[in-house]
Formats: structure tokens, sequence, C-alpha cells
């Protein structure tokens, strides 16, 4: 069940902490629209989960754990530019207060984290705010114009 999935990693989570962490992840809506809620079945590995689906319950899950360092993976790369948009928004806020690492190719997702850290070939190439590596004109800026 949706449930199941989202207390995996946090079996004594309340009620209330479960809607609050669907409700940052805003997968809210999608839950009320399901018959059966958080109970309702998801089919094995999720299968009858959308892409973006999934995704947000994983934020969901991971918030609901609330660590101290929160690393993201391409955390709103199926969702679609609203709901990426409404995601990211939460996820600052979530991120408030704690060390998040985010890996993102869609560099729009980054642009108002801390620092960023360009690597090219595994190796760390750039390291600065948005702004100052679009001044610097390199590696990144040179991203960034493509995308």
């Amino acid at each position: 069940s949706v449930r199941t999935n989202l207390v995996y990693g946090a079996p004594d989570a309340t009620d209330a902490q479960i809607q609050a962490a669907c409700a940052l992840a805003r997968v809210d809506s999608y839950l009320a629209r399901l018959e059966k809620g958080l109970d309702t079945a998801v089919g094995e590995r999720g299968l009858r989960l959308s892409g973006g689906e999934k995704q947000r319950l994983g934020i969901a899950r991971a918030l609901l754990r609330e660590p101290s360092v929160l690393v993201l993976d391409e955390a709103t790369s199926a969702l679609d530019t609203e709901t990426e948009r409404e995601v990211q928004d939460a996820l600052d806020a979530a991120a408030a207060g704690r060390c998040t690492l985010a890996i993102a190719h869609r560099l729009s997702t980054i642009v108002n984290v801390d620092e960023i850290l360009v690597l090219k070939g595994g190796v760390a190439a750039e390291r600065g705010t948005h702004e100052a590596l679009l001044e610097a004109g390199g590696l990144y800026a040179s991203m960034w114009s493509k995308q």
C-alpha cells in the first residue's frame, strides 16, 4: 500500500506526520483522489503509479524520516513543469536547517542553492553560486545556455 511504502524507513510515523510529508511533497491531492487513500495498493514495484507519483512519494518518504542530511538525485526529473515548481519550493523549505546534496542535470532546480559544484570527468571543475558561475563564463555557464 501507499502507507507501507511511505513508512518503510519510519515505521513509527503517525498519520499526522505522514499527511504533513505528503503535503510537502505535493502528493496529497493525488492521495485524496484514491478510493482507499493511503491504504491503496500500488502493485509490485509501484506498477500502478506514474513516474511523477513515484517521485513525489519517494520525496515524501525521505521527508518523513526527517534526516539531518538530505540527498536528492534528480528529485524532480519525472514531474511536469508546474508540479516541479511546487515540489521544488517544498524541497527548498524542507532543506532549511539541514545539509542537502542535490544532484542535478536540470540546472533550473539548483539555481537557489548555497553552492554549486560542477563535475567534469569525476573531478570538480567549478564551484560557486549560480550567479558567480554564470559570470565566470565557464563550463556551468555553457551548460546553462544550452538549457
